[in-house]
């Protein structure tokens, strides 16, 4: 098996190490750049390390049943950490991952390697015409956790992109995504106008230090166009180990406020983190 020593490579899109925890036998972080991308744990892969993949991880739980099985499309595979989690929390669950740095996941592939009968398969391609590709009302559930850096690239914050994944998930089908901003939040107010014009239900979960606009941080976006169990994902998030808000409904419209759409031609990316936010000492 693997030996417990770090890895670097100079992959596609940056340097990327990996580095075993200490205190977990096989468990690994994912950085690129410096910048934190993912945490496993090959024994436990249930086991979500990062607040905002413990979010997500509470929207995944909720979108069905526990157990039922999903046909979920990951935009963005880093060490697949959530992959992972659905195949060991919804097993017989058909997953594709697509991952713009074909580099790291080779390495991805030769040092954390995937449980075999996973269903899980992996795409070397850019996130945003993969998806322009995909077959209409092929997925349950949509995951966006896509970082050039630290930053949400720009082609994959415009109108055109939430169309796009408008079409390709199922009616009752739901969106989630790992987003990063700061106040005054023209970036993450600007995505929720998006996706407000394709989707009837909205949500978002942060911590409330980020959404009292005192520091910088991860929200999770989720959109559906049929009612979102708020409920069931505020109790799951103000129990977690790092303790969450649920947006929605009025609170969040008055949050986005005036914000409009942003369109293909104005894209920019997600901002620039102020130092130290996402690195690790």
């Amino acid at each position: 098996m693997n030996e417990a020593i770090p890895v670097s490579r100079v992959t596609d899109h940056g340097t990327a190490k990996l580095m075993p925890d200490v205190d977990r036998a096989r468990a690994w972080l994912l950085t690129v750049d410096g910048a934190p991308q993912s945490y496993v744990d090959l024994d436990e892969p249930a086991h979500l390390e990062f607040e905002y993949t413990r979010r997500l991880g509470h929207v995944l739980d909720t979108v069905a049943e526990p157990g039922r099985t999903l046909d979920v499309l990951h935009l963005g595979g880093g060490a697949f950490t959530l992959p992972r989690y659905v195949a060991a929390t919804r097993p017989g669950s058909r997953q594709d991952v697509v991952e713009a740095d074909r580099g790291l996941l080779d390495l991805v592939a030769e040092h954390l390697p995937l449980p075999p009968g996973a269903g899980i398969t992996a795409h070397g391609a850019d996130a945003r015409a993969w998806l322009a590709a995909a077959p209409a009302d092929s997925a349950d559930v949509l995951v966006a956790d896509v970082f050039g850096g630290s930053r949400v690239p720009a082609h994959l914050t415009s109108l055109g992109y939430v169309r796009e994944a408008a079409r390709v998930l199922r009616a009752d089908g739901v969106y989630v995504a790992n987003l990063a901003d700061g106040a005054p939040f023209g970036f993450l107010r600007g995505q929720l106008a998006g996706f407000a014009a394709f989707f009837e239900e909205l949500a978002l979960i942060a911590e409330p230090g980020v959404l009292r606009g005192r520091r910088f941080g991860n929200a999770v976006l989720v959109a559906a166009h049929r009612p979102l169990d708020t409920a069931a994902l505020a109790r799951r998030t103000a129990a977690d180990a790092f303790p969450a808000r649920v947006e929605h409904e009025p609170a969040l419209r008055d949050f986005v406020g005036d914000a409009r759409p942003v369109r293909d031609e104005d894209a920019v990316p997600s901002p620039e983190p102020p130092a130290g936010a996402f690195g690790i000492g």
